[in-house]
């Protein structure tokens, strides 16, 4: 199921390998976002053409649009959106931070309503794993509770200890298997290492397949977030892989990879494609020793109307072989959609490239 090819001599970073009933992936990497069944203005076969290994798709909102039911009844989410890789998928955890206006959290599981229609709808961590094997995943969360930065250490300490219930319900319904789904704990305890350490302690004893560090990317400094990292990787089993949910920023994953981090995902690459901003490389070959490693480029200043050239020569998207920054920045001041979505091409192309070059760094010990 996971196999460590290689750990570096000179950081802490992994070649890894991870199989999947829909395929094998090559780790450290980092998978698009697809929360409702589709990455934002792309389709499932340019996503794969570009080079993603996998994607991430959300449980609670498919559970909600179009409903498990749906998803099964069209064979299952690869199928409903032509994909054919891994696809994760993350339990709803992220939910109880990002939708807590709408939700009630109880020692049952959490209680949601419908921001659109009101209906109400229970998520347990039996209907968590039930919902992820009716969508077919290839790897599925148990359900946790995320809490944002700021929470009193007793908040948090009582998070860990619901996380923790939780996740020996979860191992209950444990998929079994040849081809069965991989099921991943999830570290929690906020920036406690004390609480970390429990966390990490009590879901190790369980028998998952994997595990993630989650409640992190929710408000916390980046000095926060690598102490938090430095703390908790030691205490997982370099035998299965690591997984830090939600991150992040171009230099946060190297940072992350560095300390032996193998699986990402993040709305950035995506997101900030929307908001009119590019991610480029600067200078020659990056070592990602040194900053500046790339740079970042606001599509809509005045500029970039007269850039006849592609933002990134060295970039082999769509974006870069055929057009110049000048017509995407015509496109984006005249509300054309295509904008967004040769920007999106760009960014994700630019974040597959970043996990292609750390893989070959570590691989040649440059890392």
């Amino acid at each position: 199921m996971f196999k460590l090819l290689k750990v570096s001599k000179i950081s802490g970073a992994r070649l890894t390998r991870l199989s999947t009933p829909h395929g094998t992936i090559p780790g450290p990497f980092f998978m698009p976002i697809a929360t409702r069944g589709a990455v934002k203005h792309l389709t499932a076969a340019e996503v794969g053409e570009m080079g993603a290994d996998a994607v991430l798709a959300n449980t609670y909102h498919l559970s909600q649009r179009p409903g498990e039911a749906i998803v099964a009844a069209a064979g299952g989410l690869h199928k409903m959106m032509g994909w054919r890789k891994p696809i994760l998928t993350d339990s709803g955890g992220f939910q109880v931070f990002s939708l807590a206006r709408y939700r009630q959290i109880t020692d049952r599981g959490v209680r949601f309503r419908d921001p659109l229609s009101g209906a109400v709808s229970m998520l347990s961590p039996r209907r968590a794993i039930s919902i992820q094997r009716k969508l077919g995943a290839d790897i599925i969360m148990v359900l946790d509770e995320c809490v944002g930065y700021g929470a009193t250490r007793q908040q948090v300490a009582a998070a860990v200890d619901r996380t923790t219930r939780w996740a020996r319900q979860s191992v209950r319904y444990r998929p079994i298997g040849q081809r069965r789904p991989l099921m991943f704990g999830i570290v929690q305890g906020g920036v406690y290492p004390e609480l970390r350490r429990r966390s990490a302690a009590e879901l190790t004893a369980l028998p998952f397949d994997g595990f993630a560090i989650g409640g992190l990317a929710v408000g916390e400094q980046r000095s926060q977030m690598l102490s938090t990292l430095r703390n908790v990787l030691p205490l997982l089993p370099e035998s299965l892989p690591r997984y830090l949910m939600g991150v992040g920023r171009p230099e946060e994953i190297v940072a992350a990879v560095r300390l032996g981090v193998d699986m990402f995902d993040c709305v950035i690459p995506t997101r900030e494609a929307r908001h009119g901003r590019l991610y480029v490389w600067s200078g020659g070959v990056p070592t990602f020793r040194a900053k500046g490693f790339y740079r970042t480029v606001a599509i809509k200043n005045a500029g970039n109307r007269r850039r006849f050239a592609p933002p990134d020569r060295r970039c082999s998207c769509l974006l870069c072989r055929r057009y110049t920054l000048a017509y995407l920045h015509h496109l984006y001041k005249v509300g054309e959609p295509l904008g967004a979505r040769l920007a999106t091409l760009h960014n994700l192309r630019f974040y597959l490239d970043l996990m292609e070059r750390l893989r070959r760094a570590i691989r040649t010990g440059a890392l």
